[in-house]
């Protein structure tokens, strides 16, 4: 029980405030790149659909 308690109070790692940022600056990320992310998506799925015909 102890353990558990301890663990609880324990302050080590990330906060919220932390996580909320990354995920901010992901998002705006992909807002940013959101045109080339798409074309590489496309890209990508066309050579595994066409690899995908060979085999």
């Amino acid at each position: 029980m102890r353990e558990l308690k301890r663990f609880l109070a324990e302050e080590d790692g990330m906060g919220v405030v932390e996580v909320i940022l990354i995920i901010v600056v992901l998002i705006s990320l992909v807002a940013l790149f959101k045109t080339q992310i798409s074309q590489l998506v496309t890209d990508v799925l066309k050579k595994v659909s066409g690899n995908a015909k060979k085999i």
